[in-house]
């Protein structure tokens, strides 16, 4: 293999898009000035350190914005203030994100807890009710473990039974909800009961315990009838189930859910959820934005620079604007732009990647979207392209959530946030959207 082939998979390899970086990463790229100036560490890390009371906050953010960096990033700033954080994927090892209840959300809560503080703990709380729920259980969990003698060890095997069968075997999911729903306040209390235990022998160096339950933003809305889906069932109708922990809470929730009309409600519930925006590459007036494409340039470098010191990222491309293309056609949008470098990447043999690789990855990437589309909404994305503003109803908040739609923010001169909406720029290369635009806004 030439050194050209070795160089290129660990530039490959240097833009993954699916993993978050972890706190201190040497790749991270402070973008709060062109994301509207929000910091999580100020938004939601200064509400958990000031409050006298526990708190539960919402965070949301187009999935692949760069959440869950900022939320490992929480997690640090938290812990070297005295909290005690236990952070868990939720999609990783305990929901489906096509098809969630709340149920599911209580049965990962406890299942990560459990496992975090089962050689730290002999509370008792959560034993006690599976051994309540002996009978309910016993074809569920299908073991010849004695209820009657649950170690800390296998109450955590109990759970990860659970919610591995919710997340993996659809056909067992709603038996396990049948079984588990009639009893979930119960087991809230229990497991408030265990935290509550949990506490009393933290380390030393902490004071309080914090939850931070991430990737839920990814649970895809489903129509319950009269107007009202999972997400409200989940956020709203069970809002006090998922606040009773007695510990500070975090929840990712899904960006169409914000900007829905329980948005007032969110507010009164959980406090003004905060929200990530994408990095601000253009301006409203469909200008490049200098400042937010530097600071893309600065994140890609950033991984170059650690596989090529020495190497500047525009020297990998065949010109500068090739690589403002790519800045520009991501919509800031951090999980796209480092897919579509891979992309670039992968139709490379040797370098520079040329603009044919890039046109490439542009292309595979905007059919993506293209087949996201449905054909009634071509006429509302030219009009968000139009106006850089959002209808309040369920067909903005769909194409919100597939990401068709994307959320900017800057500051204006007096202080206050200004909040505006673009489509994804790829879709402007595509013919039905350039068709539904010329009709609607003809010259």
């Amino acid at each position: 293999m030439t050194s050209d082939f070795a160089f290129l998979k660990r530039l490959f390899n240097a833009f993954d898009p699916f993993q978050p970086l972890p706190a201190g990463d040497p790749v991270y790229v402070d973008c709060h000035e062109v994301r509207g100036d929000g910091d999580i560490l100020e938004a939601v890390g200064n509400e958990i350190l000031y409050s006298d009371r526990n708190t539960c906050q919402l965070y949301a953010g187009h999935r692949g914005a760069g959440k869950s960096t900022e939320l490992l990033r929480l997690q640090k700033y938290l812990d070297e203030n005295g909290f005690f954080v236990v952070y868990f994927a939720a999609d990783e090892e305990d929901i489906d994100p096509e098809d969630v209840q709340y149920t599911d959300i209580i049965l990962a809560c406890t299942r990560n807890i459990l496992a975090v503080f089962k050689d730290q703990t002999d509370s008792q709380a959560i034993s006690n009710w599976l051994k309540e729920r002996c009978e309910d259980l016993k074809d569920l969990l299908q073991t010849k473990i004695s209820l009657e003698e649950l170690s800390m060890e296998a109450q955590v095997s109990q759970f990860a039974k659970i919610t591995t069968k919710i997340r993996t075997e659809p056909g067992e999911r709603s038996k396990i909800r049948q079984l588990i729903n009639p009893h979930t306040i119960t087991l809230t209390k229990a497991l408030k009961q265990f935290i509550k235990d949990v506490k009393k022998s933290l380390p030393s160096q902490y004071h309080e315990l914090v939850l931070i339950a991430d990737n839920l933003d990814r649970i895809v809305p489903i129509n319950q009838g009269e107007g009202r889906s999972n997400h409200d069932q989940i956020f709203l109708d069970r809002n006090e189930q998922l606040k009773d922990l007695d510990c500070h809470l975090v929840y990712t929730v899904p960006i169409s859910l914000i900007y829905s009309d329980r948005a007032s409600s969110l507010a009164d519930i959980y406090g003004t959820p905060q929200v990530l925006p994408m990095i601000m590459v253009q301006t409203p007036e469909n200008k490049p934005y200098e400042r937010g494409i530097s600071k893309v340039i600065e994140l890609l470098q950033k991984r170059l620079s650690e596989i090529d010191p020495g190497r500047l990222i525009v020297d990998i491309f065949e010109d500068s604007q090739s690589l403002e293309m790519l800045c520009l056609m991501s919509g800031g949008h951090v999980r796209n732009l480092l897919l579509l470098m891979k992309e670039a990447i992968k139709y490379t043999t040797k370098l520079p990647i040329s603009k044919r690789a890039l046109q490439r990855s542009f292309s595979e990437l905007r059919t993506t979207y293209k087949n996201t589309i449905f054909h009634n909404e071509w006429e509302a994305l030219a009009k968000v392209h139009h106006s850089k503003e959002i209808v309040n109803d369920q067909l903005y908040r769909g194409l919100l959530f597939n990401r068709c739609v994307l959320e900017y923010r800057y500051i204006e001169p007096d202080g206050s946030s200004k909040v505006w909406y673009d489509i994804h720029p790829l879709i402007k290369g595509i013919k039905e959207f350039q068709d539904a635009y010329d009709e609607g806004y003809p010259g």
